[in-house]
């Protein structure tokens, strides 16, 4: 049972593979609504344009 507690190795890498999976939701979400803002701007530009 001692062992068992003591090996922590896994637990660490699931750690870092959850914040690591969080950290690229967070930037694709970024990226999507940016890309999304930049794309809008660009054909109101356009629009407007004479």
């Amino acid at each position: 049972m001692r062992e068992a507690a003591a090996d922590v190795g896994g637990t660490t890498a699931i750690e870092y593979a959850l914040v690591a999976g969080l950290i690229a939701l967070v930037i694709i979400t970024a990226v999507s609504a940016l890309g999304t803002t930049i794309s809008s701007t660009f054909y109101a530009n356009i629009a407007t344009a004479p």
